[in-house]
């Protein structure tokens, strides 16, 4: 058995509630501007847990829910560590990355129009 699965009759109830919300926002709101709209399907990890929405680019995109709304959210790999999160999540670890993915993050943040602030640690 794969750890990854779209068969939604692998999810269970709470993985198919999560499907929902996402389904919702997606007609709510839309893919997030970076996400390629080509084949687009719902899949469950069953490591971690988490149910996302992915396409035939394997991006990623999860659903967040904040005062803003609900909506879905990029979900990034960095290319060397392997890091893994939304923007927000990244931006937080970026002193901690290495070279190569802070420079990785650098370009995300221009290629998304998205400042962030680096903490100096002088």
């Amino acid at each position: 058995m794969s750890d990854y699965t779209e068969n939604l009759s692998d999810f269970g109830l709470i993985e198919l509630e999560e499907a929902r919300n996402i389904l919702d926002a997606m007609i709510d709101n839309g893919v997030p501007s970076d996400f390629d709209n080509e084949g687009v399907r719902i899949a469950f990890n069953r490591m971690s847990g988490k149910v996302f929405l992915t396409n035939s680019e394997y991006q990623v995109a999860v659903y967040s829910e904040t005062e803003r709304g609900k909506y879905l959210e990029s979900f990034y790999t960095s290319p060397y560590e392997a890091l893994e999160g939304t923007f927000e999540e990244l931006a937080e670890q970026f002193n901690e990355m290495n070279e190569e993915d802070q420079s990785w993050f650098e370009d995300l943040a221009k290629s998304l129009d998205r400042p962030f602030i680096m903490d100096s640690e002088e």
